[in-house]
């Protein structure tokens, strides 16, 4: 397979232990070894704050040279704070965003959008308007459909105003299920979009913790992946082999489809992804 015009990305989150950032560099340097065409960096999840994504970022442009994209939600906060948010990153010398509404913080009604913010397509506006095209905006997407989304149009047409706004490309929330990625994509032409829509892919180490991560974004896992995952109980070694093989299997059909890269959700460990780059036959 030539992948010489695809771009592979790695998601990295703040470490929320010492041991954690103590861990971070090591992690850096087994993955940027691969030279991916850039990191993304979190924030807090569940609305929580944005603290430590300035700090990673700045480890993963001092330590590896490669180009570092912190993720920024403007749910809850004001022009004044994401202003000054855009100044701190330009400076530090970032030129790509993940521009995102974020979550509600915890204790909001989901009726409540806090803030001078309600949606990522605000957020996209705002950036152009105070940045022009200094930074690559990426969004997000969802084939599968946002959680909180009405329906499947009402999230359809959310991401459509997001591209009108401004964003250069999206990378769309993980799944296991090819056809849904070309579905959107499809659906996407159709409306006239034709951003480059990145599919992110997460490889499966740990069934419990990828039941509890989907039942939180709504990525359905299909029934035989979860009873084939299920049946392994506590066999770590067999969760993790099969894993890899279901994760292997999706990222060459989409990139036998024609997707434009794969962004490795990396959920912070370096092997689960580098076994699944090898296993691609991507460069080393």
């Amino acid at each position: 397979m030539n992948t010489s015009n695809i771009a592979f990305s790695f998601e990295l989150f703040p470490p929320r232990t010492p041991q954690g950032w103590a861990n971070l560099p090591r992690l850096i340097g087994d993955l940027a070894a691969v030279r991916p065409a850039f990191f993304s960096v979190t924030h807090g999840a569940g609305g929580s704050d944005q603290g430590g994504t300035y700090e990673a970022i700045i480890k993963v442009i001092e330590q590896s040279g490669i180009e570092a994209a912190p993720h920024l939600t403007c749910i809850g906060s004001t022009r004044a704070n994401i202003a000054a948010l855009l100044s701190q990153y330009r400076d530090a010398g970032v030129q790509r965003i993940v521009a995102l509404r974020g979550d509600l913080p915890a204790t909001a009604m989901r009726s409540e959008a806090p803030g001078e913010f309600r949606y990522a397509n605000e957020l996209v506006s705002f950036i152009r308007e105070t940045h022009g095209e200094h930074f690559t905006l990426e969004v997000a997407a969802y084939p599968e459909m946002h959680p909180q989304a009405a329906s499947p149009q009402a999230d359809f047409e959310a991401y459509v105003r997001k591209v009108k706004a401004g964003a250069h490309g999206a990378v769309t929330q993980y799944f296991y299920n090819a056809d849904s990625y070309f579905e959107f994509v499809e659906q996407s032409h159709k409306a006239g979009i034709n951003i480059p829509v990145v599919p992110g892919v997460m490889p499966i180490v740990n069934t419990a913790q990828l039941l509890r991560f989907s039942a939180a974004c709504g990525a359905e896992i299909p029934r035989w992946v979860k009873l084939r995952l299920e049946s392994y109980g506590e066999d770590k070694a067999s969760v993790q082999a099969f894993g890899l093989e279901v994760v292997t299997r999706l990222s060459e059909t989409l990139l036998k489809g024609g997707a434009p890269g794969i962004h490795f959700y990396t959920l912070n460990q370096a092997e689960p992804t580098l076994k699944l780059w090898r296993n691609l036959g991507l460069p080393t």
